[in-house]
């Protein structure tokens, strides 16, 4: 009987110890933007996007899964994004920006909306104030990247 316990309370470590290090990744690619590396970011957003996906799956709450769904692609999004800056930058920064470029923010903004839907689906509403927190944190993260990611757009002069 103690070993069942030992069991089930390892695996809900695990799970948290998952959400920690999404969290870890998402902050290391807001930091790597901040210090103007694009490729490093978007490699910490794929990574955050994989680790949103495996949380997803792994909860059985339907109002966690959702949040976890729709994180990974806000996170994809992102990734699409700054691997368009970096192209952009590695091409000479030469406007109008590339096809691969305007191909990358394509694809940005087509998980961005995947993200949007994800939001405006009635769901199951969060178990927790800390499941709520989170869905909240997406909520307003998926509402400012959609302003910067259009942005990117005019700036790089891609057509919509």
């Amino acid at each position: 009987m103690v070993l069942l316990l030992s069991l089930g309370g390892t695996g809900q470590a695990q799970v948290m110890g998952e959400e920690a290090e999404l969290d870890r990744l998402r902050v290391k690619a807001e930091d790597a933007m901040g210090n103007d590396d694009a490729e490093s970011a978007a490699m910490s957003m794929g990574r955050a996007a994989l680790m949103a996906a495996q949380l997803a799956k792994r909860h059985t709450d339907a109002g966690l899964q959702h949040t976890f769904k729709t994180a990974e692609h806000l996170y994809r999004s992102q990734e699409h994004g700054y691997r368009a800056i970096a192209l952009f930058r590695r091409a000479g920064g030469e406007l109008p920006a590339s096809a691969g470029v305007c191909g990358s923010l394509q694809l940005a903004r087509l998980e961005l909306q995947h993200a949007q839907e994800g939001l405006n689906q009635p769901g199951q509403a969060p178990a927790t104030k800390s499941d709520a927190a989170r869905l909240g944190t997406v909520r307003q993260t998926t509402d400012d990247w959609a302003t910067l990611l259009e942005s990117m757009q005019g700036d790089f002069r891609c057509p919509s």
